[in-house]
């Protein structure tokens, strides 16, 4: 198991995502914790194109999200699992594979998400605040039929090698294979998405949280906002770049992301 943060870091990191300490690790607070994550971190790829180095240690994620930043699924994820298992929750890291927009998968340690078991009941629970359009909630791990959450009906599905696919609306999201891993297991997978010209990653520029609406997304030069009135793009100029991200995202950057550009791409996780 990857080693517990300190409760200084802890702390620092529920006051990030707003959320008092939990009295109990059990699912009510897990659910809580989850959802008020995804609200108040964001989903970003920014040190790629930052050219920042990206660390997968425990301390080092946590310290990422409490100075205002987030992630990508490895980071999200990683710093996640070092809050719960701190809060007392038992986490297992587990390796997945994207379904990519051509329906094929990407490569072994393309994701990582986890399997947390709660103070109140024997059932574990597939956590994960680092994919997408992901669910807001935590999903039953054992349950096979139809899950329903706001961000839409889930299903999870065994597959005939024994790994574990998860729908969102019938499509494939991901493939989960069912053996425990360590943080250090996906440095590789880190290493791809952040240097090789296949990964959609060092492609374009994202940073992306879920609203109390909808969501926010800066993608590149465009603002994408969803909600009750549906979508909007607004094209930013240059100068406007920076102030929305500290506007919509809480992040204070000294310089424009500068995207790299490939003639290939794959889906992100």
């Amino acid at each position: 198991m990857d080693k517990i943060i300190s409760s200084a870091d802890a702390d620092a990191y529920l006051a990030r995502i707003g959320v008092p300490r939990p009295s109990v690790p059990d699912l009510a607070a897990l659910r809580e914790l989850h959802l008020r994550h995804l609200h108040a971190v964001p989903f970003e790829n920014l040190s790629i194109h930052l050219g920042e180095e990206i660390v997968l240690d425990p301390a080092a994620l946590v310290a990422k999200v409490t100075g205002g930043r987030g992630g990508f699924c490895y980071e999200l994820n990683g710093a996640f699992a070092a809050l719960l298992e701190a809060l007392g929750y038992q986490v297992t890291r587990l390796a997945g594979r994207v379904m990519g927009p051509e329906g094929l998968f990407g490569p072994p340690f393309d994701h990582l998400a986890l399997l947390v078991r709660t103070a109140d009941s024997e059932e574990p629970w597939l956590v994960d605040i680092g994919f997408g359009r992901n669910s807001h909630y935590p999903l039953r791990f054992g349950e096979r039929g139809e899950q329903a959450d706001p961000a839409g009906t889930f299903r999870l599905a065994e597959t005939a090698d024994g790994d574990l696919d998860l729908l969102r609306e019938g499509e494939v999201q991901y493939r989960l294979e069912l053996r425990p891993r360590e943080l250090a297991d996906f440095e590789g997978g880190c290493w791809w998405h952040r240097t090789s010209p296949k990964s959609l990653f060092t492609r374009a520029v994202i940073c992306s949280r879920l609203t109390d609406s909808g969501r926010v997304t800066l993608s590149d030069r465009t603002l994408v906002t969803t909600g009750a009135t549906g979508r909007q793009e607004l094209p930013l100029a240059e100068e406007e770049i920076l102030p929305a991200f500290r506007e919509h995202f809480g992040i204070a950057l000294d310089r424009v992301p500068q995207a790299r550009r490939t003639s290939e791409g794959r889906g992100m996780s």
